[in-house]
């Protein structure tokens, strides 16, 4: 529990957790603060933090070729896969699948994209610190997108060249380019790794820069992809003006009773706080195994992978390069509380995303709801949960709250779709 956070949304209710006295948050049928509603508010969203490690993160050229790249299916093995294959601009940048499919099937669900340029950590378990390390994970997954930075290198010269050159300045030769293997990079697949180690050094230098800019472009399209107000947001503008009848006919009672349970009973502010409903940390809530990912360690090994990531915001591919990271150097390490241990993602839209948790194990909300209230052990590390008793029409209440946290995109409609040349 964030302490600090706490005392900030809500000194009152917060001295009453701290001290362990649940009884000291509104009840169903009270009203809940409107300090507390105003920090879950749309409207208290700021800017997304800057990025130190990508000094293109907020160019609106690099955000146009960003688009171009993320809906391009050139940059897979066959063809057919694109960054939108998983991220649906149509599902909240998410997919409908238990586990996300690329050329293959991977281990996890896919994440949301809205409002990612706030997390401080990217993926399920937090493996890398910046949405443009993130994006070249996938893009080498044997089982995502599937390819080599040679064959990115030479798609991005023969398809971008104009584009990307305007950005990040003059590509490498064509006789360098002419030299590349069709195929090749620090990948799984032998013979795609063997020719990338008999390529000179200053090559495969040249590629991964281009490989980096890549990723840095993705980043500076997907910081544009924000969500916009929904019906809750509206709901608590209208409170602020003292406009209760309005307040009242933008939400039912159950769903304002469901407000309640969320920020009281439930305690479903612990985890999810703040205007895009998560607070970017990470949990053990004892969700059970996928059959097929018998083992998944979560924050326990994305921290250990962060780390040591040749891409994070210490690295020689950083724009900062060299200079000390307090996000690396301070993240908690090897602690056994982060077994098991996933980031919550944000709840706006959550009613149109199923399936839920980290690998689509529990297929819809009313579901969701239902472990949290039994707490079952985790299946491996510690679980914060505790049993909640909520009654079968409390629970029907919470369902009906989430449901008020759909709404449109804040992004401008260009970025929601794919470009047209």
């Amino acid at each position: 529990m964030n302490r600090k956070l706490l005392l900030a949304l809500a000194p009152g209710l917060a001295l009453g957790l701290l001290a362990g006295c649940r009884g000291n948050f509104p009840q169903p049928e009270a009203e809940v603060p409107l300090s507390v509603l105003e920090s879950l508010s749309i409207s208290r969203l700021a800017s997304p933090p800057p990025v130190p490690s990508n000094r293109y993160a907020d160019a609106s050229d690099a955000a146009a070729l960003g688009q171009r790249f993320f809906f391009d299916p050139g940059f897979s093995r066959n063809g057919a896969v694109s960054c939108a294959t998983c991220h649906e601009p149509d599902r909240s940048f998410t997919d409908a699948l238990p586990l996300a499919e690329g050329v293959g099937r991977t281990t996890r669900r896919t994440m949301p994209l809205m409002g990612a340029a706030w997390a401080p950590w990217q993926f399920w378990d937090g493996r890398k610190d910046s949405l443009w390390s993130q994006a070249l994970g996938p893009l080498e997954s044997p089982v995502e997108h599937g390819g080599t930075r040679t064959a990115y290198a030479r798609h991005v010269a023969k398809s971008y060249k104009p584009e990307y050159e305007a950005v990040f300045g003059p590509l490498p030769s064509e006789e360098t380019m002419r030299r590349l293997p069709e195929s090749a990079g620090p990948v799984e697949d032998p013979a795609d790794l063997a020719r990338w180690e008999a390529m000179s050094e200053a090559d495969r230098d040249a590629v991964t820069a281009i490989f980096v800019n890549v990723g840095k472009a993705i980043e500076a399209y997907e910081r544009r992809l924000v969500p916009g107000a929904a019906r809750f947001d509206r709901y608590v503008d209208a409170l602020g003006r003292g406009d209760k009848a309005e307040a009242e006919r933008l939400m039912t009672a159950d769903e304002r009773a469901g407000l309640a349970l969320f920020v009281g009973k439930a305690s479903c502010i612990d985890c999810h706080s703040g205007p895009l409903f998560t607070n970017q940390e990470f949990h053990n809530t004892g969700v059970p195994l996928h059959p097929e990912v018998p083992s998944d360690l979560g924050r326990l090994e994305g921290i250990r992978l962060a780390l040591a990531d040749p891409f994070n915001a210490e690295g020689r591919w950083s724009d900062v390069a060299g200079k000390p990271s307090a996000q690396l150097r301070f993240a908690r390490k090897d602690d056994h509380r982060d077994e098991r241990a996933f980031k919550p993602p944000s709840l706006r839209n959550v009613a149109e995303r199923p399936p839920y948790m980290h690998a689509g194990q529990i297929p819809d909300l009313a579901g969701v709801i239902e472990h949290y209230d039994r707490a079952p052990e985790a299946p491996s590390g510690h679980s914060e949960l505790r049993p909640l008793n909520l009654s079968s029409k409390e629970k029907a209440q919470l369902l009906a709250f989430l449901h008020t946290l759909s709404g449109p995109a804040a992004s401008d409609s260009r970025w929601l779709q794919a470009p047209t040349r």
